[in-house]
């Protein structure tokens, strides 16, 4: 998939700066230096975007890879200096919900259910199609740089998983600038709403197109350890409250299995 000729019209109307490469190792590791080296250049609702991404990283630690032209990698930078610490783990979150909602405006009028899995990978009908990672720019508290890996061209074949999915697999056509128009401007309302006090509603909308919630889930923790149990609901952070037993136990950060 070669960059549009048109370049990001729409993307550009939303962000103050869209930048495009042909490939890159990383986008969150060339936006993390880039913020790093000259934080004015690259203000809130920056953007760097490829088509080849080749070390791409996912939760964990895990890689995020893709054959070049089948996917596209995008960082987006977030000044958090206006939304208060004790709301920034609703970031990723917000994130996912904004690119949910994008990817559920791509396929309006298809057949199929598009859902956000805790904390923030978007499914079609199940199948994994966004994955994303919010990383801080070290040295600074206030500025947090989100990366979404969104496979478009991907074919059935190259898929890297059974749970993974894409548009071409589903027969679907992705318009990439359309897309991150509306993955910026649905980010940058959730922000806004956190910024302003209105977590209330952020938490109910995330909660809303939480597939996760009211589901039996295993939840692989940063330690090691597992823990199976019901998702009833996030909490007032963002965390995911899993019920085992008579043990209630709220989850910051984990890889999420549905049971059912």
């Amino acid at each position: 998939m070669p960059i549009p000729e048109a370049g990001y019209p729409r993307t550009a109307a939303v962000s103050p700066r869209v930048q495009v490469v042909e490939t890159t190792d990383s986008t969150n590791a060339d936006v993390v230096a880039a913020v790093a080296a000259d934080p004015a250049g690259w203000p809130h609702l920056s953007l760097l975007i490829t088509s080849d991404q080749r070390a791409g990283r996912g939760r964990l630690d895990r890689s995020w890879t893709a054959p070049a032209g089948t996917a596209i990698a995008v960082s987006v930078v977030v000044d958090a200096s206006t939304v208060p610490l004790t709301l920034r783990g609703w970031i990723p979150l917000a994130a996912g919900a904004a690119m949910t909602r994008a990817v559920g405006a791509q396929l309006a009028g298809r057949s199929g259910r598009v859902e956000l899995k805790w904390p923030n990978d978007v499914l079609v009908d199940g199948g994994k199609i966004c994955g994303i990672l919010a990383e801080a720019v070290p040295g600074t508290f206030d500025t947090v740089v989100v990366g979404a890996g969104v496979n478009t061209r991907m074919s059935r074949a190259d898929l890297p998983v059974t749970t993974a999915t894409s548009f071409a697999a589903i027969g679907a056509e992705c318009d990439e600038d359309r897309l991150l128009a509306d993955y910026v401007t649905g980010l940058s309302e959730l922000l806004t709403a956190l910024s302003g006090g209105r977590e209330e509603r952020v938490h109910n909308d995330i909660e809303k197109l939480c597939a996760t919630v009211g589901r039996e889930v295993t939840v692989s923790l940063p330690d090691g350890t597992t823990l199976s149990g019901r998702a009833t609901h996030l909490d007032g952070t963002g965390r995911l409250v899993v019920e085992a037993g008579t043990i209630v136990e709220a989850v910051s950060a984990g890889d999420v299995v549905h049971v059912r």
